[in-house]
């Protein structure tokens, strides 16, 4: 099946991988400087504790990114199978109920945020100092969640329709614009947090309604399916919903457990940083994406070409991208971290002044940080390959350990034992547990893998 001189099934796995990675990864490349374009307007704009404010907000991006997943990943290799198969019906009725599902329950979800703003502040992590910017900023940018579910689903499957550049513009013609309205915003226009809010909002508005276009005009196999509202159409839908959650369910706790990370995250680092200790935090908070770009690319990459030949059940080619993801996995997560030592300094003098008791904090602990990369970047390419060979459940264990059950305790606990640098090293200590784990099991399990 050949989708724009895509052929999974056949194609040359280097030259395949190369063909999806490339358009991915310049993609989330440009998302990640938006990242950290805002996080620079916001922390030289407006200030450390408006930078504070906005990494208060987290947890919120971090649910509407996992419901995005939740239904992408999942339906990617749903439909990938069935298109596998030659059958592309049951492909595009999966897909239709993959975008409209978690985007309906997302406006319930927005609603719950503008109205309970302010105690949100206070549950995740920020103080009263925080209240008004953090309120500001959750409020005027609670449509992007909407927004950012309709992109991030949608790319997923415009990947599969064999379009990986336009996936690619959608994300780069947004993050352009962001970074342009976040500047015009704060700078010449003085709209201070709200403005920030707002150029985001506008931004990922436009993500949406590029991907929303590619479906009325652009496709090449698949299309939205007609939904229907019979007893019989609703249970098949509640069905392929749950399938679809399966597969994706452990990239939506991975989401999640993020959100609780980050969570406590600030309130460590609160109770012992106070509020230039969360402002630090934001700043690493800031990096983080630019890793998960690596390893989130590299997955994203990998899961059409696995799940495509898993319906085939060809072992031969699955191995093949299998290690090739690998081999670019470890050298791009060695060279992130080999780039933050070295140019430490210079990546914080980006957000904040040298000088302050902020950058102070940042500088003595980034190192410690940026040792978690490289397991980081391995755990996301692994858990992504057994979603898209559907070992759902192992995947989930894999999240749930690295997302919860080491790093939320460790938090807690290397502090107490090591001070300051143990806020550092929660995150990069339960990333290296998953990866031996992760490695243990897969030895055992070689055989049945690929």
């Amino acid at each position: 099946m050949k989708r724009d001189s895509i052929d999974f099934g056949k194609t040359n796995i280097p030259r395949l991988f190369v063909k999806l990675f490339i358009p991915t990864v310049l993609g989330m490349l440009f998302n990640s400087i938006f990242n950290i374009a805002d996080g620079i307007f916001v922390g030289k704009g407006i200030g450390s504790n408006a930078l504070a404010a906005v990494n208060i907000s987290a947890p919120l991006y971090t649910l509407s990114t996992g419901l995005g997943l939740l239904f992408g990943t999942g339906a990617s290799v749903v439909a990938q199978i069935h298109l596998s198969r030659k059958n592309t019906k049951a492909a595009n009725i999966n897909i239709t109920q993959a975008l409209t599902i978690p985007s309906v329950l997302m406006c319930g979800i927005i609603v719950l945020i503008m109205v309970f703003a302010p105690q949100l502040n206070y549950i995740f992590g920020g103080s009263e100092k925080l209240e008004p910017l953090s309120v500001d900023y959750i409020r005027y940018v609670s449509p992007t969640f909407l927004f950012m579910i309709i992109m991030i689903v949608g790319m997923f499957i415009i990947r599969l329709d064999g379009s990986p550049k336009y996936a690619m513009l959608s994300n780069v013609i947004p993050s352009v614009l962001n970074i342009f309205l976040d500047w015009a915003f704060i700078f010449p226009l003085d709209m201070g947090i709200k403005g920030a809010a707002i150029a985001t909002s506008t931004a990922q508005g436009l993500g949406a309604l590029m991907v929303l276009l590619y479906f009325v005009k652009k496709t090449k196999v698949i299309s939205l399916y007609m939904p229907k509202f019979s007893r019989t159409s609703l249970r098949l839908t509640a069905r392929n919903a749950g399938y679809m959650c399966k597969l994706g369910f452990a990239t939506f706790v991975g989401e999640i457990a993020m959100s609780f990370i980050m969570m406590t995250g600030n309130y460590t680092f609160m109770s012992r940083l106070q509020e230039d200790g969360v402002a630090a935090f934001s700043i690493a908070c800031y990096l983080l994406p630019i890793i998960f770009m690596f390893g989130g690319a590299i997955g994203q990459s990998v899961l059409p070409i696995v799940s495509f030949n898993h319906g085939l059940k060809n072992k031969a080619r699955i191995y093949s991208t299998l290690k090739l993801a690998l081999c670019l996995t470890a050298t791009c997560g060695m060279f992130m971290t080999w780039l933050s030592v070295m140019f430490n300094d210079q990546l914080l003098m980006l957000f904040i002044d040298k000088g302050t008791r902020a950058f102070e904090i940042a500088s003595s602990g980034l190192d410690y940080y940026s040792a978690g990369f490289l397991f980081i970047s391995i755990n996301l390419v692994m858990i992504t390959f057994l979603q898209s060979i559907e070992r759902s459940k192992i995947a989930l264990v894999f999240m749930v350990l690295r997302g919860f059950v080491i790093v939320l305790p460790a938090f807690f606990i290397l502090p107490s034992v090591i001070g300051d640098a143990g806020l550092w090293l929660s995150i990069p200590v339960a990333e290296s547990a998953v990866t031996l784990l992760i490695a243990v099991y897969t030895v055992i399990n070689r055989k049945k893998l690929y």
